[in-house]
This record gives structure tokens, sequence and C-alpha cells, in this order.
């Protein structure tokens, strides 16, 4: 039987289970935006590491804006590797599958915290 997802959080003991949901659903977000912009009509693909971050830190924007870095530190989130991490949890838990050519070191260093949710952060003025 597959474990809960706050099951995976406190066995692992580094992340909420906040966190892992936050992820989990900033992966469909993400597919779902890529293939907006790709074609809709092609077979769903495969995403990178860095793509999967990149849509987490847009996920994340669109949720808290400006709090995003805390709101995600206070779940024990502080880098883009531990997006990976989290990922690589709910593969080995069955919850997201990986490719061969996948590896935890995607997720490394693909952008700054403080750089991506303070310093580029703009408020959109409608």
């Amino acid at each position: 039987m597959k474990k809960t997802i706050e099951e995976i959080a406190h066995q692992d003991g580094r992340y909420d289970a906040r966190a892992l949901k936050f992820v989990f659903e900033g992966l469909a977000a993400t597919i779902d935006k890529l293939r907006r912009q790709e074609d809709p009509e092609a077979a769903p693909r495969h995403i990178t590491g860095q793509e999967l971050a990149w849509g987490l830190a847009e996920a994340a924007q669109k949720r808290w804006g400006r709090l995003a870095a805390m709101v995600l530190g206070y779940w024990g989130v502080h880098t883009t590797r531990d997006f990976g991490e989290i990922v690589y949890l709910m593969i080995d838990s069955g919850w997201m599958t990986s490719q061969e050519t996948d590896t935890i070191e995607d997720f490394d260093d693909v952008f700054g915290f403080a750089e991506v949710f303070e310093k580029q952060y703009r408020i959109e003025i409608r």
C-alpha cells in the first residue's frame, strides 16, 4: 500500500507535508503550462528538473508573492536542491516517476531563492 504524503514527510523528517503537496501539485501545473506553450495536441512529455524548479518558482510566486521564500523556508525548503530531494522522496514512494537520465543533481543551483523570490519579484499593477 502506498504511503500518504503525510507519512512520507513524517518518516523523512526534513520537510513539512505541505511542501511535498506543493511540489506534487506544482508538477501538474508545470506540465499543464508547458503543454499550453508547446503543442497541446502532442503526447505528454517528460519534464526536466530545471523545468520543474522554474515551474515551482512561478507557482510559489503566484500563491504567496513576496512571501514565497519565507513560506517554503518554514516548510524546510531553502534551495532548488530541496525541490529535488522532495521529488526523489516522492519517486521512492511511488507518487512520481523518473527516467534513467534524471538525477538529483538536475535540481542543483537552478536559481537562488533570494534572487528569484525577492530581488526579481515584481508586483503586477493592472
